[in-house]
C-alpha cells in the first residue's frame, strides 16, 4: 500500500516519530478524563459518536493499517472488534451501523482502554525498527497519518461530547474554564476589510510537510480582486441578524436551508438559548452569557449564507481565503500555528485580536487560524489532477467529494499541530454542531 500520496514529507523516524505518538496518544487520554464511564457510552445523535468508541476507532487504525500487516506475528487484541470500531472503510468488510455506536455497552470502557496500551506497547516496538529497515519511509508516513487521524477524532471527541451534554437537563460542564483569552479592550470595535488584488495564484499545499491528498495537487487557480473581513462574524453581529428577523425571511435563506430552518424549528445558532430577552450559550464549561465579541460559532453554512445576504456580502470561496491566508504571511507549517486552538484551556472561540492596520492595507486578516472553522462558499471536490491513493486509505478523502462544502482555518478544538492553510475540511451544508463560522467577503 503507497502513501506517497497522502503524506509528501520527509517522514520523522526513531525517537522523534515515538515522541510524537506519545504526544499525540497522551493527549486523547487527556481529553476522555474528565468524562464518567457512563458520559463515554452514550450516542446523543447519529452525526455523533460515543467517546469510547472514538477511543477504541483510532487504536483499531494503528492495529489494522501498521500493527497486523508490518509488525511480525502481532495477534490482534480482539478479532470482533474490526466490526464494532471500522468506521466506513469498505476495504475491510461489514461494520457496525454508525447510527447505533451508542448500543456498543460492550466490551467496557476499561476493556477498550486495555485494547490502547496494548497497541501502544506494539506501536512503540514497530517504531522501534523503523529507523534503517526496509520500507521504513512508508511506515513512517503511515504512522504520521494514523497521528493525524487521530488528531482528527480528538476535535470530533470535544464535538460530540458538548453535544452530548447540552442535551442533558442540568447542561452540565465538561471542564471548568480558564481566563479568557482576550479582553473588550483587545477586541476592535471597527469593521474593517482587506482588498486582494487577485490574479493567477498558486493553490493547495506545496510540500516539505505533512499533508492529506485532498489538498493537492498544488495548482494555479485565476481570482478576480475581492475584499475580505479582517475578522470572523461575531455573535454581536449574528444575535443582529436574528433580531432584525433573519430566522422568519425566507427572502434571505437558500431552498435547501429554509427547509432545514421549518423543520428542524432554528431560531438561532445551536446551544444559544432566550430567556425572558437574555442570550445564553452552552459551551463546553457550561452556560453563561453570549460573549458578543467572539466569533459565532455552531452555524451552519445555510445560516452563514443568509447572514451574507442579509449583510451585502456573500462568503469567500476556499481559493480567495487559502490567498488571503497565505498572503497575509499565516502560512505556518505544522507545529508552528498561531491563534486560539486546542491546548491548556477549555476550547471555545475567544475575540479576535485585531491586527495592525499597514500603510498598504486598510486592514489585515485576523484569526484565520483556530476560532472557528470557516464555511466557504465552495463545493468538496478534487483539485484538477487528483487522484485517490491507491489500497484502503483511497477511501480517507476521496470518496465523500459530493454533497459536502468546504471549511477552512481549524477550531478552538483543533490540535496546533495539526492544522494548516491548505487543510480543507468538508461538512454537509446543514451540519451545525462542529465548531463551524464564517467571515464575510465581497467583490473588490
Amino acid at each position: 500500500m503507497s502513501v506517497s500520496e497522502v503524506a509528501a514529507l520527509e517522514p520523522l523516524t526513531g525517537a522523534a516519530l515515538a515522541d510524537r505518538y506519545g504526544e499525540v496518544r497522551t493527549l486523547t487520554a487527556q481529553l476522555r478524563a474528565p468524562l464518567s464511564a457512563e458520559d463515554c457510552v452514550v450516542q446523543s445523535m447519529p452525526d455523533a459518536s460515543p467517546v469510547k468508541w472514538h477511543l477504541a476507532h483510532t487504536t483499531w487504525f494503528f492495529e489494522t493499517f501498521l500493527l497486523r500487516p508490518y509488525l511480525t506475528k502481532y495477534e490482534v487484541f480482539d478479532r470482533e472488534f474490526a466490526y464494532l470500531f471500522n468506521s466506513y472503510y469498505e476495504t475491510f468488510g461489514e461494520r457496525h451501523p454508525r447510527a447505533d455506536r451508542g448500543l456498543l455497552t460492550r466490551p467496557a470502557l476499561h476493556e477498550v482502554e486495555a485494547y490502547r496500551d496494548h497497541v501502544d506497547r506494539h506501536m512503540a516496538e514497530l517504531i522501534g525498527t523503523v529507523a534503517g529497515a526496509d520500507g521504513s519511509a512508508e511506515t513512517a508516513r503511515l504512522v504520521e497519518v494514523g497521528l493525524h487521524h487521530e488528531q482528527q477524532h480528538q476535535e470530533l471527541l470535544l464535538t460530540d461530547v458538548k453535544h452530548l451534554l447540552s442535551c442533558h437537563p442540568s447542561r452540565p460542564a465538561y471542564r471548568e474554564d480558564g481566563p479568557d483569552a482576550a479582553s473588550a479592550a483587545d477586541v476592535s470595535d471597527r469593521d474593517e476589510s482587506c482588498l486582494f488584488d487577485g490574479g493567477l495564484v498558486e493553490i493547495g499545499h506545496a510540500g516539505g510537510a505533512f499533508a492529506y491528498d485532498n489538498e493537492g495537487p498544488r495548482h494555479r487557480v485565476w481570482l478576480e480582486p475581492f475584499r475580505l473581513a479582517t475578522r470572523p462574524v461575531t455573535n454581536g453581529d449574528f444575535l443582529a441578524f436574528v433580531e432584525d428577523g433573519g430566522y422568519r425571511r425566507a427572502d434571505l435563506w437558500l431552498s435547501d436551508g429554509w427547509a432545514a430552518v421549518t423543520r428542524e424549528g432554528w431560531t438561532g445558532p445551536a446551544y444559544w438559548a432566550d430567556r425572558d430577552g437574555e442570550i445564553s450559550e452552552f459551551t463546553l464549561a457550561g452556560v453563561g452569557p453570549l460573549d458578543l465579541d467572539a466569533p459565532v460559532c455552531h452555524v451552519s453554512q445555510y445560516e452563514a449564507d443568509a447572514f451574507c445576504r442579509w449583510a451585502g456580502a456573500r462568503l469567500p470561496t476556499e481559493f480567495e481565503w487559502e490567498h488571503a491566508c497565505a498572503a497575509d504571511g499565516q502560512a505556518t507549517g505544522n507545529g508552528a500555528a498561531a491563534g486560539n486552538l486546542l491546548d491548556d484551556a477549555v476550547p471555545r472561540p475567544r475575540p479576535v485580536r485585531p491586527r495592525p492596520v499597514t500603510p498598504h492595507l486598510d486592514g489585515r486578516p485576523a484569526g484565520m487560524l483556530g476560532d472557528v472553522w470557516e464555511w466557504t462558499s465552495s463545493a468538496y471536490l478534487g483539485y484538477p489532477g487528483y487522484r485517490p491513493p491507491a489500497g484502503a486509505l483511497g477511501e480517507y478523502n476521496g470518496k465523500f467529494m459530493s454533497g459536502q462544502a468546504v471549511l477552512r482555518g481549524g477550531s478552538c478544538a483543533t490540535p496546533r499541530t495539526h492544522i494548516r492553510p491548505t487543510y480543507r475540511n468538508f461538512f454537509p451544508a446543514r451540519a451545525r454542531w462542529q465548531f463551524s463560522g464564517f467571515r464575510l467577503a465581497w467583490d473588490g
